[in-house]
């Protein structure tokens, strides 16, 4: 199971801070509080956080002045800044500093949350991409791991040259691949005739008409590409 998000709330107004802590622990964050930028910056240095609630109006190092020195040293960490001040010279000051999003006090604890749950989502790393394990297209089947081809329960024979250009070409479906790529992806590069010879035996082996190619087609000038249909 994935941890809770780790927020960390930087008020100096200790009543709303303890209230923050509660209200975000109660709905599943993880949270630790800090009463000015001192402390935040020591708790930043110790520990992982995925989000920094930050109040404007603080003595000593103000929340702007905060947000700007940590993104001057490259840290990426994104922050909901909380102030009383509600002109929008201010907020645009904000999102200068680096800030993410910007909420006026006094506000409705639930919009913290959604505020909270938007920036989570917008930041939240992209999955890691996985290649394809097969590719359909029509009748057949290709595994692209022991590059065989199927068409319903009947194994095509492939041979080694034709499995390793049908995966290059049913790895990236609907994308036109120039004859250099394929080359350099099937060890051909030096003589990209051999490209052409094995596209023509392989749309014999899926084509009903190889002449008139509906899977394995040219693109004039710019290479070949695998439909899915």
């Amino acid at each position: 199971m994935d941890e809770a998000p780790h927020i960390l709330v930087v008020d100096d107004d200790t009543r709303l801070r303890g209230l923050l802590r509660k209200y975000l622990s109660d709905n599943g964050f993880q949270v630790s509080a800090a009463a000015d930028a001192a402390e935040a910056r020591r708790q930043l240095t110790a520990m992982a956080f995925d989000l920094m609630v930050l109040d404007v109006m603080m003595p000593g190092e103000t929340g702007l002045e905060l947000v700007r020195s940590l993104r001057a040293e490259g840290m990426a960490l994104p922050v909901l800044l909380l102030t009383a001040m509600g002109e929008g010279g201010d907020r645009i000051q904000g999102f200068e500093s680096g800030a993410d999003d910007y909420l006026t006090k006094p506000f409705e604890p639930r919009e913290l949350l959604l505020r909270i749950g938007s920036i989570l989502r917008r930041t939240a790393p992209a999955p890691a991409q996985t290649a394809p394990e097969s590719c359909r297209f029509g009748a057949f089947l290709f595994d692209l791991e022991r590059g065989e081809l199927r068409r319903g329960g009947e194994q095509i024979h492939l041979t080694t040259a034709e499995a390793a250009l049908l995966a290059v070409l049913a790895a990236q479906p609907g994308e036109t691949l120039s004859r250099e790529d394929l080359g350099a992806a099937t060890g051909n590069d030096g003589n990209l005739r051999t490209v052409d010879v094995q596209v023509t035996r392989l749309r014999k082996k899926i084509e009903e008409d190889p002449r008139q190619p509906r899977y394995l087609q040219t693109v004039r000038g710019r290479g070949y590409v695998l439909w899915r249909d």
